[in-house]
């Protein structure tokens, strides 16, 4: 079985501690890339869905540019309570791991070392490790085999709201512009095109943070972005 000096030891310790502040980053990028994803394919479905029923670009940019706030708001709104109660889990299980430890702290040991022998600690040098970072600051220690919760590092609800509607209004901004700018009889080609290019990159971006397959996940954007204009030009040429 292989075994781990206590520098060693403090090494992997540090790195758990870094590998979670970037899950906290990443948390906070992935509200961004999904919120300008959603800003593009939903300003887009609401212009081109405008454009089929042949209204006039101020009606166009009326309707984009309502989309876009509205679906901001929305975003950012949804992003704050989602990660609110992500939040709220977080110091729940914080409070509920302290009880735990007042009530049974041999077993919390107990667990502790079970986790470092389950990472290739010897049982005797897992015991010494847990008895020394329990004396040291048991309840975070735990936390941190436990849940990969670490004090005062909770997930920040504003963080993700605030990236989440900026994102989406920079999302949706490329098709508002595209629809209003682009002259007839190009003005609906050129949006989908322009749209076709931005959900090709926010698909590859979203890929790349899940670590999944690129082409995969720039397929499967595409298909959602072009499946909702094609719906909606449909539904506004039928009914304009």
């Amino acid at each position: 079985m292989k075994t781990f000096s206590t520098s060693e030891d403090q090494s992997l310790s540090q790195r758990l501690i870094q590998k979670f502040h970037l899950s906290e980053q990443l948390n906070i990028i992935r509200a961004g890339v999904l919120g300008a994803n959603d800003g593009i394919v939903s300003v887009a479905g609401i212009v081109i869905g405008v454009a089929g029923a042949q209204q006039s670009t101020a009606a166009l940019f009326i309707a984009g540019i309502s989309g876009m706030f509205a679906g901001a708001l929305s975003m950012g709104g949804g992003e704050y309570v989602s990660v609110s109660t992500q939040r709220d889990t977080q110091k729940t299980m914080t409070r509920m791991q302290d009880e735990s430890i007042q009530r049974n702290y041999e077993g919390e040991l107990n667990g502790l070392a079970h986790h470092y022998e389950s990472e290739g600690l010897t049982p005797a040098l897992a015991k010494k490790v847990a008895v020394q970072l329990m004396e040291n600051d048991a309840l975070n220690v735990t936390l941190k085999s436990k849940c990969n919760i670490e004090l005062q590092h909770y997930f920040n609800p504003w963080h993700a709201a605030i990236s989440s509607f900026l994102s989406f209004i920079l999302g949706s901004l490329l098709p508002l512009l595209s629809i209003t700018f682009i002259p007839y009889p190009y003005k609906v080609p050129g949006t989908i095109a322009a749209v076709i290019c931005a959900l090709t990159f926010t698909g590859y971006a979203s890929a790349t943070l899940g670590n999944s397959d690129r082409i995969k996940g720039v397929l499967r954007n595409l298909l959602v972005g072009i499946g909702t204009m094609t719906v909606t030009y449909l539904i506004g040429g039928s009914l304009g």
